[in-house]
């Protein structure tokens, strides 16, 4: 009876191997893998090039049976048509990958019930991390399951009362940063058009933005406040009302994608010019507001930053074995200042006349 020919053994590479090739030691090379994110440059530069030159593999099903752990991290996100929030979740795929963890994204769409499944399937599959920015941020139910929950989890802009590390936008000194700018080049009729504030973003949007107008001695005007059913609503009408007033507003602080395009269709068909009759500000940075003409002055969250903070969070919890109360981390958004902000006009006339269509064009 013929046999078959064994195949000559070849020894799997390990981390020590690698270490001993980067001329580090096994911890930092471990570091390295696990994609920690305080590592020196050029220590994470030669064992990706050890790794690289050795073809090492991470042994990730064997790790998680010594770890009794899954491998997989939760993300709990409401709405991931957001441009924001995609990007987002790109930028944590991407870390957590280098990190040998698979991201699974759940959509709740602002339902508190879909949340509490999400959460208890979250808890049902044993997923060693979760990230949540729950929409129902206030609701007893939502609260009590985050609470119940028996893994790490790091909220995300959300004010909730728990005990969980978190990682919020600063959106006041943001909000102060925008006011600051228009009030610099003369403003003092300035209209905010955002989506109702349900949660922690748009509470401390209108926050910031009232405090700005106070530090500018602005008396704040309410109907100059548009809060809108929801980020996916339309602003054309609310901001052509908003153009027909007398005095008008000379400049406009929108949220971005959708009330952003609807705002700019909305001035260009009240047959005004951005920024010679109204300047315009975007809450977010949209893909097309840097190609627009002219290009948006945006209030821009660095989404990279934000996942390098979430990650180093997270495992500092599922890894190396972080205990202690909630931690808090805020990340202040930056003023990006573009073409589409000026001084106002001294006359409030319109530079041109005759009106134009919603695609811009007269």
């Amino acid at each position: 009876m013929a046999c078959m020919t064994a195949k000559p053994h070849t020894p799997r590479i390990g981390i020590r191997d690698v270490a001993a090739r980067a001329g580090v030691s096994v911890g930092s090379a471990s570091r390295v893998v696990n994609g920690a994110a305080n590592v020196a440059h050029d220590l994470r530069a030669r064992v990706q090039a050890a790794i690289t030159e050795l073809g090492y593999r991470p042994n990730h099903a064997a790790r998680s049976l010594r770890m009794q752990a899954s491998r997989t991290i939760g993300c709990m996100l409401t709405d991931v048509t957001n441009p924001l929030y995609g990007k987002l979740f790109h930028a944590l795929e991407d870390r957590l990958r280098a990190a040998g963890y698979v991201v699974l994204l759940a959509n709740s769409l602002n339902s508190a019930e879909r949340e509490l499944e999400i959460l208890s399937t979250f808890a049902s599959r044993g997923m060693d991390g979760v990230v949540i920015a729950p929409g129902n941020e206030r609701d007893p139910a939502v609260l009590q399951a985050v609470r119940h929950l028996d893994m790490p989890a790091v909220i995300l802009d959300r004010d909730m009362t728990v005990d969980c590390d978190r990682v919020l936008y600063d959106h006041v000194p943001g909000m102060r940063a925008v006011t600051g700018h228009l009030g610099g080049l003369g403003h003092r009729q300035i209209a905010l058009v955002v989506s109702r504030a349900l949660g922690r973003p748009m509470r401390r949007r209108i926050e910031g933005f009232r405090n700005g107008l106070t530090a500018l001695g602005v008396t704040v005007d309410d109907t100059l406040i548009a809060e809108l059913p929801s980020a996916m609503s339309s602003s054309f009408d609310t901001v052509s009302r908003l153009l027909a007033r007398r005095p008008r507003p000379t400049a406009i602080v929108v949220l971005g994608t959708n009330l952003l395009t609807d705002a700019l269709n909305a001035i260009a068909v009240s047959g005004l010019r951005i920024p010679d009759d109204v300047s315009v500000v975007s809450l977010g940075d949209p893909d097309f507001a840097r190609s627009y003409t002219p290009p948006i002055t945006t209030l821009r969250i660095d989404v990279q930053q934000v996942a390098e903070r979430v990650v180093t969070l997270l495992l500092d919890r599922v890894e190396h074995g972080e205990r202690g109360p909630g931690r808090s981390v805020k990340v202040v958004p930056e003023l990006i200042v573009r073409s589409s902000c000026a001084a106002p006009r001294a006359d409030g006339a319109p530079s041109v006349s005759g009106k134009r269509t919603r695609s811009g064009k007269a």
